[in-house]
This record gives structure tokens, sequence and C-alpha cells, in this order.
């Protein structure tokens, strides 16, 4: 078992995210993330799919996709040169003084941007890649216990110029 990227170019239409994540769970495959959004041209949008599979799981998925109307391109990013990101908030609740000092000082270190406060709440936004995002969810899990709140939005990638 691996974790695969694929990365799709399919008709901004409507029902397609539905059909296309319908197609994973009518199969029993599991997605890690699945993140979409619009293209230079507003009739496309493009896909990042996430999921953990061993290798003829993964050629049945790609296959699969290949045969959907609505998916113009297929793109395995598993063994490409990406770039990808991932957006994560993370909201502390419950804080001393004590506690939002450390976390103003962890925000300057780890570079995170703390977007709202208040005396007892900070809400900081991480815009890493998945595995520093999950780092820093162990790391103010063992320092905040269980005050946190996390919310990521799943990773999107883009090929690196060569």
């Amino acid at each position: 078992m691996k974790k695969r990227w694929i990365s799709l170019y399919v008709e901004n239409d409507i029902g397609v995210l539905a059909r296309i994540s319908g197609l994973f769970s009518g199969k029993s495959y599991n997605l890690n993330s699945l993140t979409v959004g619009t293209t230079e041209d507003e009739t496309i949008s493009r896909m990042t799919i996430s999921l953990t599979s061993d290798d003829k799981t993964f050629e049945q998925v790609k296959k699969q996709l290949n045969r959907s109307i609505e998916v113009i391109k297929v793109i395995d990013f598993t063994d490409v040169a990406v770039h990808r990101k991932e957006i994560m908030f993370i909201k502390v609740k419950n804080c001393t003084f004590q506690d939002m000092t450390e976390l103003f000082r962890m925000a300057q270190i780890f570079n995170l941007k703390v977007i709202d406060y208040n005396k007892t709440t900070a809400l900081m936004e991480s815009i890493n890649t998945e595995k520093i995002n999950n780092d820093f969810v162990r790391l103010f899990a063992n320092a905040f216990s269980n005050r946190i709140e996390i919310v990521r939005g799943g990773s999107v990638g883009i090929e690196a110029i060569n």
C-alpha cells in the first residue's frame, strides 16, 4: 500500500464532483483527500485526489477515471516532482495568558499566521505540506491536549518546472 496522488481536469459542470467521488465509493476505494477548483478556463475544474492503494487498485482507478465522460485528463502525481500544499486551521480554546504567549511564540517560530484571537482563544493558519501539517497537529495536540480544533482543506498540487 502506497500513498498516491492524481490530478484530474474535468468539465466544470453540475454533478461532476458527485459522480467522480461516487466512482470511488462505489468501488470501495477510500479517498484521503479531494480538492477541486476552477482553472484559468472557467469551463474546466482541476481536482487533486489523494488515496492509499496498491499498484493494481491504483491502475484500476486511473482506467475508470479515464473512461468517465466528464474527465478530460488524468495525471498521476505519485512519482512526479510536484509542489503540493494544504491549508489547515488550528483553533486553541480555553487558553491562559501563558498559553497565549506560547501560541504566539509557536506561530512565530513555525511561520504560522494568527488570523483571529481573543483573550482565551487563538486561530492560526498553516499553508504547508501535508506532512508538516501532520507534525503541527501532533505538536499542538501534545501542548494543548483536548483544547484544539483542526480543519484541513486537502492538498492541491502542480507539476514542478523541470
